[in-house]
């Protein structure tokens, strides 16, 4: 029995970690939550940090991190308005397991593409698709 079976299996539909899973699995996500790791930014502060990212889509992803928790948005009363975005106690605690898959990306990135490259030039052939 491994530490994944049993009563406490953290992805069935029903459990919280699977939501959390869900959440964290989007791309922009980690991006934008390790973007906001060092301190408040602006919306546009967050387009230049992170790159290859449109406004609309930065937008719906903060929308969607606050509306979990993570990310808290403070609207200044200043003319021209002005919108922070930082985060929460809450989202704070997701930036170190974000630096360990960081780190397992960089130590293991190269044999991801070695793998990539093999089955692309046919050196997978023969195996039966998922």
């Amino acid at each position: 029995m491994s530490e994944f079976d049993g009563p406490g299996d953290v992805f069935l539909a029903d459990c919280p970690a699977r939501l959390a899973v869900e959440i964290i699995a989007d791309k922009w996500a980690v991006v934008v939550l390790y973007g906001l790791s060092r301190g408040p930014r602006r919306h546009k502060d967050l387009i230049e940090l992170i790159g290859g990212i449109s406004k609309k889509v930065l937008t719906q992803t903060l929308r969607r991190l606050e509306h979990h928790g993570l990310v808290l948005r403070t609207a200044h009363a200043e003319a021209p308005p002005r919108v922070d975005y930082e985060l929460t106690a809450l989202g704070h605690t997701l930036i170190e397991p974000i630096a360990m898959l960081t780190r397992w990306a960089e130590e293991n990135g190269a044999a991801i593409a070695q793998a990539q490259d093999r089955n692309h030039h046919g050196l997978g052939a023969g195996r039966q698709p998922y």
